[in-house]
């Protein structure tokens, strides 16, 4: 499993207007490609003072997944002209991470963890 993420900035007054390109129109537009090994997008966003960051977390099964959607140079960031307007500053290249070892916790709890919580 590979993690693509990337970062990008803008101002208050636009983050909203980002927030609803990403919802609207770039995320469906990248599930629309429907992309052979890509699993998942997600959309992380935080406040900074004057300004909003951005992350994006994309899922894929294997490098080739990740060069289909990103293209032969695959570690340079994907952004469409119209999130380019709305953007102050973003990661000119996305990091990218080969998954060791992923665990969910709703799977397997052990019953130590739990006893030791609930003493009455």
């Amino acid at each position: 499993m590979i993690l693509r993420t990337w970062r990008g900035w803008t101002t208050l007054d636009n983050a909203d207007k980002y927030d609803e390109l990403l919802r609207i129109t770039i995320f469906p537009g990248i599930l629309m490609r429907d992309i052979p090994g890509f699993d998942a997008i997600e959309l992380g966003r935080r406040a900074l003072g004057q300004e909003v960051e951005f992350l994006t977390t994309m899922w894929f099964q294997s490098w080739d997944a990740v060069k289909q959607f990103a293209g032969p140079d695959w570690e340079i960031s994907v952004v469409p002209p119209a999130a380019r307007t709305l953007l102050t500053r973003f990661d000119e290249k996305a990091q990218h991470y080969e998954i060791q070892e992923r665990r969910s916790a709703a799977v397997v709890r052990p019953t130590a963890v739990l006893d030791s919580r609930h003493h009455d």
